[in-house]
């Protein structure tokens, strides 16, 4: 693991049962990185590195990778997933959405459309949102009972220990953004035609309880960054920070991974393509 990508894990990274307080989080901090021009470039280039280690773990066949995007409305997942994955190859990467829970979701257990959405082996998976909404958003909005929520911290850890014994790696990033700049970004939606389709008014209700979320992230982080699923807290106040800060765990969690090609059976030398 490069030095640079080393401190950005250290610094980023929650430890077991830390106490967070967001607000001693700077959003905007970009220390960590030098000029911006620069660091674009970088990720750009990271995203290249993930391509091909990509390849390796799809054509190995035997692991996966689930990296969870979290954070607030206009946090940045989708820039995220653009600007990071950009590069890779199709066919192994997989992007699940969670939404509000239907009608057959809900006559399930909350993890069970979880699970079913989970990368297959040789596969990177990526949560855009995840169930960790159901201690967010439940929680906020009083949509679960509190005892079934307190119960779900250590049932969440459980069943990411379950997917990390049987292979699969897991990333969570928390996007960590201000509640000023979260008001420019919805306003850019509401000010441009062509992102309407963005703005959900219920995004203005949220925000509404913005600091019963910001609660509801601290204990989720406390709760349920563990040593096989660490969670990151990632300033996203500025995009391009965000996304070499992503670009860099992730790349060094595939090479620490270390996906390898698989040796064939047979002898390329025997035989000629005519």
């Amino acid at each position: 693991m490069a030095e640079q990508e080393h401190s950005i894990i250290k610094t980023l990274r929650v430890k077991p049962g830390e106490r967070i307080k967001l607000k001693d989080r700077d959003p905007r901090d970009s220390s960590l990185f030098g000029d911006e021009q620069e660091t674009k470039a970088a990720t750009a280039s990271l995203a290249k590195d993930i391509d091909a280690l990509q390849d390796r773990l799809y054509a190995e066949g035997s692991r996966a990778l689930l990296i969870i995007l979290q954070g607030t409305d206009t946090s940045g997942k989708d820039g995220t997933i653009r600007s990071v994955f950009n590069s890779t190859g199709p066919l192994g990467v997989s992007v699940h959405a969670f939404g509000p829970p239907s009608k057959i979701e809900l006559e399930h257990d909350y993890l069970w459309r979880v699970h079913a959405a989970c990368p297959r082996r040789g596969t990177i998976g990526i949560f855009n949102r995840s169930h960790y909404e159901d201690v967010l958003i439940a929680k906020v909005r009083g949509l679960a009972p509190k005892e079934a929520i307190e119960q779900r911290y250590e049932q969440i850890n459980a069943f990411e220990k379950t997917l990390v014994e049987n292979g699969t790696t897991v990333l969570k990033f928390m996007l960590h953004i201000s509640k000023d700049e979260q008001k420019e970004r919805l306003q850019a939606r509401l000010d441009d035609p062509t992102k309407h389709w963005k703005f959900n008014p219920s995004d203005l209700e949220d925000r509404a309880h913005w600091d019963e979320y910001q609660e509801a992230y601290e204990i989720m982080l406390q709760r349920c960054s563990t040593p096989h699923a660490p969670w990151h807290i990632v300033p996203a106040d500025r995009k391009w920070v965000r996304n070499a800060a992503i670009a860099s765990i992730v790349k060094a969690t595939l090479e620490d991974m270390s996906p390898q090609y698989p040796n064939v059976s047979w002898n390329p030398s025997d035989f000629s393509i005519s």
